[in-house]
């Protein structure tokens, strides 16, 4: 298996994180591991709460709140793939849910939710208008697209889980949901599906959407992003904080012919390091018990190693060799495509995608193309010619989903 198996985006989020111990910062011994934890609280309260001042444009340009106070009950948040944070609701709310007195067909009720803070990657504000909660300003934060929840209390309910990429979130269905955007475009983004998002389209005006990446399984990896473009998880963050999310400051890029400021005063550079340093804390999530017949992982082991030729590309303990090389596209199971992604990148080309917890975040390669990992498996020995019988295959799958 080689090359790249899936790629970030968002308009909505932070795309890049990832994974591992808190990086290699942590070997300069317990002064700098208490700074970094520290720092990395830092990041944990702005991944999940900090909109980088994006109000402005999803308040004042997109004008969600409108909506959102009026028309977004929710079963609809919930059907669109938002999610509530279980720990954020009181007892009496709890209750209320479970039998019914809460009203679950109300925008009221969503507007609740967003004052107690307890709708994951938005951060409402709510004053009282004629005596009544209202929505007046509404923003996204990293935890929109990189965070969702076990569904410990409900379906859509439950408590956090930060850096597992949202799938069910439906990015282009949520921005279609606005008044300001023209109907030839909603239907483009209503087009996207759930766990998609381009995070190119606003920039070079094509529709390519492709899988919302995890956050985690980076740590110690330079090249972060599915196309290397950037050298660590601050430049990423950057791009999407300003580009994607609407923050205020500014992203440049040479390479891109690409230079955006928003506003005039800077909101996200100094948050940028303590970001970094809690997305490095993000360990990749273990496979289940159970979730793999272990016998037959033992066999594909020997096929990834071996006849699969997967090991040439994913090497080392974080399963990728981006640190020492990118790959030009044909390497990647996704191409030829229309449009290529790479090719709207700054490399032009593709890292190879860690594998750490690949088991949780279907589907794969970056246009979601292959639906489970043995798909995976199946393409990679299609187009690679590698002879694999339907046995080593399938053992090669059950190997990837015990990573």
């Amino acid at each position: 298996m080689n090359a790249t198996t899936e790629v970030p985006g968002l308009v909505l989020a932070v795309a890049v994180l990832l994974s591992g111990a808190v990086a290699s910062t942590h070997a300069a011994g317990p002064s700098t591991r208490g700074r970094d934890t520290s720092l990395a609280a830092q990041g944990k309260h702005i991944f999940r709460y900090d909109t980088f001042g994006d109000e402005a444009k999803w308040t004042d340009l997109l004008r969600m709140h409108e909506v959102i106070r009026t028309a977004v009950d929710p079963v609809t948040a919930l059907s669109v793939g938002l999610k509530v944070d279980v720990d954020a609701l009181p007892p009496a709310v709890r209750r209320g849910i479970l039998d019914g007195t809460v009203d679950l067909r109300s925008p009221a009720t969503t507007v609740a939710l967003l004052k107690l803070d307890a709708v994951i990657g938005l951060k409402g504000t709510v004053e009282k208008v004629n005596g009544r909660d209202t929505l007046t300003r509404v923003g996204t934060t990293c935890a929109l697209c990189h965070s969702t929840v076990d569904d410990s209390f409900a379906d859509g309910i439950g408590k956090r889980l930060d850096g597992w990429p949202n799938r069910d979130l439906d990015p282009g269905k949520i921005i279609a949901l606005s008044p300001a955007v023209q109907e030839p475009e909603k239907l483009l983004l209503r087009a996207w599906g759930p766990g998609m998002y381009d995070p190119r389209h606003n920039i070079d005006g094509l529709s390519k959407p492709v899988v919302i990446p995890p956050a985690y399984g980076l740590a110690g990896i330079h090249s972060i992003t599915f196309t290397g473009d950037g050298a660590d998880i601050k430049y990423w963050n950057r791009y999407v904080a300003v580009t994607q999310m609407g923050g205020l400051g500014t992203f440049e890029d040479s390479r891109l012919k690409l230079s955006v400021t928003n506003g005039t005063v800077d909101l996200v550079s100094s948050k940028l390091p303590a970001l970094q340093a809690y997305q490095l804390s993000l360990l990749a999530p273990a496979a289940p018990a159970g979730s793999f017949d272990a016998a037959a992982a033992a066999r594909g082991k020997a096929v990834f190693e071996g006849a699969g030729q997967c090991a040439s590309c994913h090497t080392g303990s974080t399963f990728t060799d981006a640190n020492a090389r990118l790959h030009p596209p044909e390497d990647s199971m996704a191409e030829p495509e229309f449009p290529s992604y790479a090719s709207r990148s700054a490399t032009k080309r593709y890292r190879t995608t860690p594998l750490r917890g690949i088991w949780q975040h279907p589907p794969y390669f970056h246009d979601g193309s292959a639906r489970t990992l043995e798909d995976v498996a199946r393409t990679y020995n299609a187009r690679r010619s590698l002879g694999l019988t339907d046995e080593q295959v399938a053992d090669l799958a059950q190997y990837l989903q015990s990573l």
